[in-house]
């Protein structure tokens, strides 16, 4: 099979590993497999090589595509293939980094080492100094995770689910505690000790919708992998019913979960909210019809707030305004007042959303009884 088959079957079964990427082709990229586009900083869109190294597995997730049971293809690139045409995607200007996962062939260590030395290669025979993220396998040794940290500038260990529970209702054959947290933990310290190694830090990973675990379970873990093992993102796959897998009659989730999900994330990672601000209906999900923040602002008795004198932490509070236009506001105040919504919309604000918790010198903008 050639090396451009391999790739289109690999880097379709890639797409279950997220990374902010927006799956869409451009007219001025080639339709060629492997080319994803990841959402950075600012809403620009960078093109990754995004692939597996192997489909092929020895574990045995329910829900996934490569479930070790599951009767289909399956294909294996070499670390010289991979890096031969990550090359020549980088060279012609296709892609800007790469993205890189991999099944287990074999076994953990085999897998593992194959995945570094694409790194090893592009890094040290080839020159390559761009954004490389690399997948570190469930079980890995501590060495093999240095030497990968030592060639990516970021990596990533699947999570899965909220619980030892949850992960063990989805695999036999991954620990919780010794195969995923473990390595979390490792990754934080050797990060800490030198941070040359993954200079972008770790992020995770978490099924949504394979088991009965909460929104609430989601974000109790996700808030104690912030702050207790310095993970700088979670990503939130939609759990999707595959063929020929044990899952493959359950429902998938509301659509609308995993965005509520990542809006919820975004109030505690980038807005330092409690997870007690949050609001959870009675079976421990959020209210899919509503922006969290939205839900949040209308239990909160800090509204409305004085747009001319409110602390930071109860503006970023507000409904339509964010981290950005918060830091405006309060560079702008300090040379003149606020007295028009207008003011705040050139700014960036959603006032729509923001009318109903904001005063402009003492007036209040909305009742916030109306809505």
């Amino acid at each position: 099979m050639n090396t451009m088959r391999k790739m289109q079957v690999l880097s379709d079964t890639a797409q279950f590993d997220l990374c902010d990427y927006v799956n869409h082709q451009t007219q001025s990229k080639p339709n060629l497999p492997g080319i994803y586009y990841s959402t950075v900083s600012g809403g620009c869109q960078v093109p990754l090589f995004k692939v597996l190294m192997t489909n092929k597995c020895l574990n045995d997730c329910k829900y996934c595509v490569n479930h070790s049971k599951r009767n289909f293809t399956r294909m294996e690139l070499t670390p010289e293939e991979l890096t031969r045409v990550f090359l020549n995607y980088y060279q012609n200007k296709y892609v800007e980094g790469l993205f890189l996962s991999s099944g287990i062939s074999g076994d953990i260590e085999t897998s593992m080492e194959k995945v570094v030395e694409v790194a090893r290669l592009l890094r040290l025979e080839h020159g390559y100094s761009g954004y490389i993220h690399l997948k570190i396998l469930p079980g890995s040794s501590k060495d093999l995770i240095k030497r990968a940290m030592g060639l990516a500038n970021r990596v990533s260990v699947n999570i899965e689910a909220a619980t030892p529970d949850g992960l063990a209702e989805l695999s036999t054959t991954k620990d919780y505690q010794k195969d995923i947290m473990r390595r979390l933990k490792w990754i934080r310290n050797i990060h800490n000790k030198d941070p040359l190694y993954a200079p972008s830090g770790q992020t995770t990973q978490m099924i949504v919708g394979a088991t009965d675990e909460t929104d609430e379970d989601i974000l109790n873990r996700v808030k104690w992998l912030y702050d207790k093992l310095d993970v700088k993102r979670s990503y939130f796959s939609s759990f999707k019913p595959l063929e020929d897998t044990p899952l493959e009659n359950r429902l998938e989730p509301h659509p609308l979960r995993s965005n509520r999900l990542y809006q919820a994330d975004a109030l505690l990672n980038s807005y330092n909210f409690d997870l007690k601000e949050l609001i959870f209906q009675d079976n421990g999900l959020l209210n899919v019809e509503e922006d969290p923040k939205y839900s949040a602002a209308r239990e909160m008795d800090i509204f409305p707030v004085e747009i001319n004198q409110a602390p930071y932490r109860h503006l970023i509070r507000v409904p339509g305004i964010g981290t950005v236009s918060a830091r405006k506001i309060i560079a702008i105040r300090k040379k003149r007042p606020f007295t028009k919504l207008e003011e705040l919309k050139k700014l960036g604000v959603v006032v729509g959303r923001a009318e109903p918790f904001i005063k402009l010198k003492g007036i209040y903008q909305t009742a916030l009884d109306v809505f």
